[in-house]
């Protein structure tokens, strides 16, 4: 099995348990890895015979823009089920970053692997 990755995919969103949060929009930052059979693809070099990885950014930015999660882990497995729903891969795994979530850190986030590797 082969692997399609998007990497620091960033959206401006609504997320967040206080009260501030649920006002002010904040940046998130995904990454993604989404299972494929890559072989037709390379041996016919057509991009309709891919996923379409601009495809796939530009939905998951849209389903996080309009989302109001509360918690990060929300919203990964949201993002886990529309790609895992509306791109018919066999497994996915989604990294939701939440850059200045906690004082003194980076960043924090959470790591959502679904499907069958």
């Amino acid at each position: 099995m082969d692997t399609i990755f998007i990497t620091d995919l960033r959206v401006e969103t609504i997320v967040g348990i206080w009260e501030w949060e649920r006002r002010v929009p904040q940046h998130v930052s995904i990454d993604l890895e989404l299972g494929a059979d890559i072989r037709r693809a390379a041996a016919s070099d057509d991009i309709d015979a891919t996923l379409d990885y601009r495809i796939v950014a530009k939905r998951v930015s849209a389903f996080v823009a309009d989302s109001r999660f509360k918690l990060i882990e929300s919203m990964a497995e949201g993002i886990a089920e529309v790609i895992m729903g509306e791109f018919t891969v066999p497994w996915v795994k989604v990294v939701v970053h939440k850059p200045g979530a906690v004082r003194g850190s980076r960043d924090v986030g959470i790591i959502v692997e679904r499907g069958e590797r």
